[in-house]
């Protein structure tokens, strides 16, 4: 279905191949998953199976690609519109309709579909992807994991041979993750429908791929079984991690094969009980008070009467389902965001009383949309603007950067960074000021798992200078790694709040996959349990 014969890609102004010398075949009916480094080409690579890199994006390509018989170099994105259907990283980017309804029913508007054959599409996508209750809404009035399945379903009504996915998950609660990718792979295994998808939260699709294809730092690629290919590939889920120091073979993918090969680790570990101590705070004190926050949208309660206290150096991670109301209440905290009642306060200030320039002292945000905070012609501007607005040394926006995203060229403009690399940008920038609490709305959207551990020792160091961090997030293996407690929202309601281990561990939602491998042991990571194994060799 998808064939890749000899194909390099350059970009205009690069002069080293983003993909090299590429042979790729993804026959009908199968799941490849696309794998590797934040801003290694992966988007690059999904691009030209439109034909979108290069007849869109510019640069060269050479070689031949050709889907379902048709070559590329001779058919635009627009000869290859009903063959292939493709959601891009912002879906918000590619929205043309006002609200759901009308966004479900545009691609096949295009491609001349009688109308009572869309009706029934758009009533079928609307109940496959569980969005039928915001089928009138603004499509800029839903949550980030609304907008998603909705540009999922967008691309899915034109009932494509091949879907293009470019990380589907990444704004999706754990639940409505659960619910796209059955839907997905049901289009794979009941219609054989062809999809490629790259996604950097590995435990949640690795399991469903029929082979991975890696892209590698100097642009080639392995093509396998994706138990072979994570075997030795530098990103892999945590049930792969814990395989590779168990030395278990094959390699499981799935939380339930993973617990048939537990059973000895597990009766190991439960010798030894681990313990995650409450974390010491080297700065005690309070951070922030929030006090009966109450935020609408018209006759929408978003955030219903919440209180909150930070501890100064505390790392909090905000979860809930998509829609439950945790940017609602960051922006609310950070000053900026409506707020119809409540009071916040910061160092005896409210930062929504501030002036931008004074409130940004003493709380920085990270929206979802990164690419908001970004506004010059280069990463070199931003990071030298950043730099001086900060009041830091030349250079400090840049290495933070660095450790987020290596190699992202300062001559680049923001524009062209990969939506990974975008938010590693935005986030250096408010790094930089060292505010005295920091909120990030899923900060690791398009990070892959090196730099989700660059970003939790930024965050660790950060916390230890004094600063308080809130998380929000779906990326429950980043909770497990980052936060030292865990805030639960639902419907606007605070609903659980309590130390990680004990949240999380409990949550049949919010667990990670090795709370969930050596349940009922409360280990939260990989980490936790090579620490207690004292990564000891007849376990490798």
């Amino acid at each position: 279905m998808i064939e890749f014969h000899d194909v390099t890609v350059t970009h205009a102004g690069s002069e080293e191949p983003t993909l090299r010398n590429i042979d790729l075949h993804v026959p009908e009916g199968e799941l490849a998953l696309v794998i590797g480094p934040t801003g290694v080409g992966k988007s690059t690579l999904l691009g030209a199976i439109n034909g979108l890199v290069p007849h869109f994006t510019g640069g060269t390509l050479s070689g031949i690609v050709r889907v379902d018989g048709r070559d590329t170099r001779t058919h635009r994105p627009r000869d290859l519109a009903d063959v292939v259907g493709i959601v891009i990283q912002d879906p918000a980017a590619s929205f043309v309709g006002e609200n759901v309804e009308e966004e479900l029913a545009y691609s096949m508007e295009q491609l001349g579909l009688p109308p009572a054959t869309m009706r029934k599409r758009v009533e079928e996508t609307l109940d496959l992807l569980g969005i039928a209750r915001v089928r009138n809404h603004s499509l800029h009035d839903l949550s980030g994991g609304e907008q998603q399945r909705v540009a999922i379903g967008a691309a899915l009504t034109a009932h494509p041979r091949v879907l293009v996915l470019d990380e589907p998950t990444s704004a999706l609660d754990p639940g409505a993750a659960e619910d796209v990718l059955a839907s997905i792979t049901r289009l794979v295994h009941d219609l054989g429908v062809t999809v490629v998808m790259a996604e950097h939260r590995l435990e949640r699709v690795a399991q469903y791929a029929d082979s991975i294809v890696e892209i590698r730092s100097d642009g080639s690629v392995r093509h396998g079984p994706p138990q072979g290919v994570l075997a030795g590939s530098t990103v892999a889920p945590p049930v792969a991690e814990l395989g590779r120091l168990a030395g278990w073979s094959p390699l499981p993918l799935s939380v339930r094969n993973a617990r048939r090969h537990a059973e000895t680790l597990r009766t190991q570990l439960s010798a030894s009980p681990p313990g995650r101590a409450a974390p010491c705070l080297a700065h005690p004190g309070v951070a922030l008070e929030a006090e009966r926050i109450r935020v609408c949208y018209g006759p929408t309660v978003a955030v219903r009467d919440c209180s909150l206290t930070l501890q100064t150096g505390q790392v909090v991670a905000l979860m809930g389902r998509n829609g439950s109301g945790k940017s609602s209440l960051l922006w609310a905290l950070q000053g900026s965001g409506p707020r119809q009642a409540g009071r916040v306060t910061i160092e005896s200030l409210d930062p929504a009383s501030l002036a931008p320039d004074k409130a940004r002292q003493l709380v920085g945000l990270v929206p979802q949309t990164a690419r908001d905070l970004l506004y010059l012609d280069s990463v070199g501007d931003e990071c030298g603007q950043s730099d001086r607005d900060a009041s830091r040394q030349a250079g400090t926006t840049r290495q933070l950067l660095d450790r987020l995203a290596p190699d992202v060229a300062e001559t680049t403009h923001p524009r062209d960074l990969s939506e990974g690399q975008i938010l590693a940008l935005a986030l250096a920038v408010q790094l930089a000021a060292k505010p005295k609490v920091l909120l990030l709305d899923e900060p690791t959207r398009g990070l892959d798992y090196g730099a989700k551990r660059s970003l939790v020792e930024i965050v660790s160091a950060l916390s230890h200078e004094g600063a308080s961090i809130v998380l929000s997030t779906h990326d429950v293996e980043f909770a497990a790694l980052a936060a030292n407690r865990v805030i639960v929202m639902a419907t606007g309601d605070i609903i659980t709040d309590g130390p990680a281990h004990e949240v999380l561990v409990s949550s049949p939602t919010f667990a990670p996959q090795i709370a969930r491998i050596l349940a009922p042991l409360p280990y939260l990571t990989v980490d936790d349990v090579q620490a207690q194994l004292q990564i000891q060799p007849s376990l490798r």
